[in-house]
């Protein structure tokens, strides 16, 4: 919103220097973008329409000089009757329509309107549509002008656009309507996107001689769900969308009337008629004095209450506890009593509130399962040394695609665009391209996680995901190695231990979006809570990547891993090497053993799997690692190496395999 200062001196006595206005509506929660000259450019937030306009940024500016508001440059009296033309509302969606007829001049508006309007960001047309933006600009209310003689007879009616009409905007491009959308017409077809912009048909020209001006007020989110499904901004539909005034459409009309007299434009013809399904509220709040002190910190005067609500057009009846407020009409943001106590505070300055702490009347509720379950994932893998992500949860469909599986993926109704239109199926698609923006620019080792939801059309889930990239990093030797299954299958297990819990893994299971036989999806009790592997089709480094349902988790177990003393005899390491079917999974090796070891097995660990020189075609050889300890005592050579025997004896009955070199 840019407000030129000598428009706001209109209505309120201001210093002289242009930056001290723009620091106290600074102060007073505006952001102030700019100041171009002696215009102060304002970015005002999606609640506050009242501030899209002169008037309402001179009501904020004179409470904080605490200078006296004047009120509107002259208003032409109300005309008695109606307008010379019919005016029916057909639709929920207009809640006020205001309408008059003038005989116009049309021809350059005078220096000081053109110039005004130039300041404020508007280009001047003629003196007719320049006073329609002059008003909208001054008081907030978006007006337009119909060139008379081109309607399809003296009559306009508000209603929802039919199947098949189109519209020729003044911008000259020809726009497909649809039922969605609300739209002024004549007795035969639509003239004007109601809220959004009017129709070349009818546009005020130098040849018009008469005007119907329309001033209305408009559902916000009629004209928001129009603007966007035509892909249509503009200066009215900015303000239709945050909440006019429904007060507002007759006064404005009345001063855009006044303008035209005072400027040789134009006269009334006739009278003037308002249309009104819905009338202005007016609620009234409770506001407490305990109320103010204990949320903003600090007791504030009740003749500063007093002047700040009355300074910003609120009407204040005193109570033995406070005041009862009445809320005016422009003010569509003041709901409740915090609201009230938000704008005294930033009037009365917190910066005079003194920094203390809240009083707390009981202890800090504990926190959620959910939200100590989240800590206890964000703990483990940062302490793997992977960073965590926080990507989008709309997500394009083709990159949606490939994760979504059989179960589909869910459509977003109205989508931003088409980058946003479904809900993610999984935390991979985010992940993957936030690891490729990464290493566009040159992070060679990439490991990251997110934790958040997730959809299917059957359900929504907490899960939590990682894509890895790269090397494994630092490491004495100095060549640590580039990253693999192995490391994936080891942050799964991470999180299991965890919570408590051993996850096995399907091979057979794996999903399809897994490259062929470097993929497994994730048992937790017969059920499938996950998936780990090489992502299939990635560019440049393979990239491996998992994720985990949290929610299927245990929650009560979700506790760190216990704490135990070092032992005190000395545990006894044996290696095999095995030779078994390369399609047989690590997997069910570890079950077999840990099924036929004694309980002074304590530690399995896979650390190699060659195929090659002197192992037979659809073999591997798996090495492995077994580690025995008893915490009473000292093992012998001989029960190691009977408990040995005993495992490599129900891997060759259960798997058929033999020792490599045997």
């Amino acid at each position: 919103m840019k407000a030129p200062v000598a428009w706001l001196r209109d209505f309120v006595d201001l210093p002289e220097d242009a930056p001290a206005i723009a620091s106290a509506l600074g102060s007073r929660g505006f952001a102030v973008e700019g100041i171009e000259g002696e215009t102060i450019d304002v970015e005002v937030t999606a609640n506050r329409p009242d501030a899209l306009s002169v008037y309402g940024l001179a009501r904020e500016a004179s409470v904080a000089f605490d200078r006296p508001l004047r009120p509107l440059a002259a208003i032409a009296p109300a005309p008695t009757g109606p307008a010379p033309v019919k005016v029916s509302i057909a639709d929920a969606g207009c809640g006020r329509y205001a309408l008059a007829v003038a005989d116009v001049v049309v021809g350059p508006s005078p220096a000081w309107l053109a110039d005004r309007l130039t300041a404020a960001g508007v280009r001047p047309i003629n003196n007719v549509v320049d006073v329609t933006n002059y008003v909208m600009i001054e008081m907030g209310q978006p007006m337009h002008a119909f060139d008379l003689a081109t309607l399809g007879g003296p009559e306009i009616h508000v209603r929802r656009a039919r199947a098949g009409e189109t519209i020729v905007t003044i911008d000259n491009e020809t726009r497909a309507l649809d039922e969605t959308m609300l739209v002024i017409a004549d007795r035969t077809q639509p003239v004007a996107v109601a809220g959004v912009m009017g129709g070349a048909a009818t546009e005020v020209t130098s040849r018009t001689s008469r005007v119907a001006i329309e001033s209305a007020w408009f559902l916000p989110s009629s004209v928001r769900t129009t603007s966007r499904r035509l892909g249509l901004k503009t200066e009215a539909s900015a303000r239709f969308e945050r909440g006019a005034d429904l007060a507002a459409p007759v006064v404005s009309l009345r001063r855009a009337l006044q303008l035209l007299a005072d400027i040789g434009a134009g006269r009334l013809a006739g009278g003037l008629t308002d249309v009104s399904p819905r009338t202005p509220e007016t609620p009234s709040i409770t506001l407490r004095r305990e109320r103010i002190a204990r949320l903003l910190g600090a007791a504030v005067p009740d003749a500063d209450v007093e002047r700040i609500l009355g300074g910003l057009g609120f009407q204040t009846a005193r109570t033995p506890a406070g005041w009862h407020v009445s809320v005016p009409s422009f003010r569509v943001d003041i709901a409740r009593e915090s609201d009230l106590i938000e704008e005294v505070g930033r009037h009365w300055g917190f910066d005079r509130i003194a920094a203390t702490f809240p009083t707390l009347r009981s202890a800090p509720r504990p926190s959620s399962p959910g939200v100590a379950r989240g800590r206890l994932v964000r703990r483990l893998l940062c302490g793997a040394g992977l960073q965590e992500a926080v990507t989008f949860t709309f997500i394009e469909g083709a990159a949606a695609a490939p994760f979504a599986g059989a179960a589909g993926v869910v459509p977003i109704t109205n989508p931003l665009s088409e980058k946003f239109a479904v809900l993610r199926p999984s935390l991979g698609p985010g992940l993957v391209e936030s690891l490729h923006y990464n290493r566009n620019r040159q992070a060679a080792d990439v490991r990251l996680f997110e934790i958040g939801s997730v959809f299917s059309p059957a359900r929504e889930w907490t899960a939590v995901g990682w894509v890895l990239t790269g090397s494994r990093g630092a490491h004495w030797s100095g060549n640590a190695g580039a990253v693999s299954f192995a490391d994936t299958r080891g942050l799964a297990d991470l999180i299991a231990a965890g919570f408590g819990v051993a996850l096995s893994s399907d091979v057979a299971g794996a999903p399809s979006w897994l490259a062929g036989g470097e993929g497994a999806s994730l048992v937790h009790e017969g059920a499938i809570v996950g998936w780990i592997g090489r992502l299939a089709g990635t560019r440049e480094a393979p990239v491996y990547a998992g994720e985990i349902d949290l929610d299927a988790l245990p929650v009560a177990t979700a506790r760190p891993a216990p704490i135990a003393p070092l032992a005190r005899f000395p545990s006894v390491v044996r290696d095999l090497s095995i030779i078994v079917s390369d399609r047989l999974p690590a997997a069910d090796v570890r079950g077999t053993i840990q099924a036929s070891a004694p309980l002074t097995l304590v530690e399995i660990r896979e650390f190699d799997r060659y195929r090659g020189k002197g192992v037979p075609d659809g073999h591997v050889s798996l090495s492995i690692r077994l580690t025995f300890r008893d915490p009473a005592r000292t093992l012998t050579d001989a029960e190691v190496q009977q408990a040995v025997e005993t495992i490599v004896e129900a891997l060759g009955r259960t798997h058929g395999a033999v020792l490599r070199g045997a």
